[in-house]
């Protein structure tokens, strides 16, 4: 094998290495977003003061901000207010939360 047949292999390889990572990043960041997300969140109503824990299921990007924007109005409308996301997760998170949130366990 000559340097010239050598450096080709070795660009080749290369290419290939480089095609490989961009392929794993792509899979790796599009399997989040198929799947499922769940915030849990503390909300309140006034007069007389009432706290309760939940977790939802959201639909857009699985962010404690995005959570919020989508928990806010859905829990609004029976007169909560909430108070903040505590925590964004998927499936694997749902068990542990499940007695904690009781009657607001994907309520809203």
């Amino acid at each position: 094998m000559n340097i010239k047949s050598r450096h080709s292999t070795v660009e080749g390889m290369k290419r290939l290495e480089t095609l490989l990572l961009i392929a794993g990043l792509g899979m790796a960041t599009a399997a989040p977003a198929g799947a499922a997300c769940f915030a849990d969140y503390k909300a309140k109503r006034d007069n007389p003061l009432k706290l309760h824990y939940g977790v939802a299921q959201i639909e857009g990007p699985c962010t404690p901000k995005s959570a919020a924007r989508e928990i806010a109005p859905r829990v609004a409308r029976d007169g909560w207010q909430l108070l903040n996301v505590v925590s964004v997760f998927d499936e694997a998170g749902l068990d542990q939360r499940q007695k904690s949130a009781g009657t607001f366990f994907l309520r809203y």
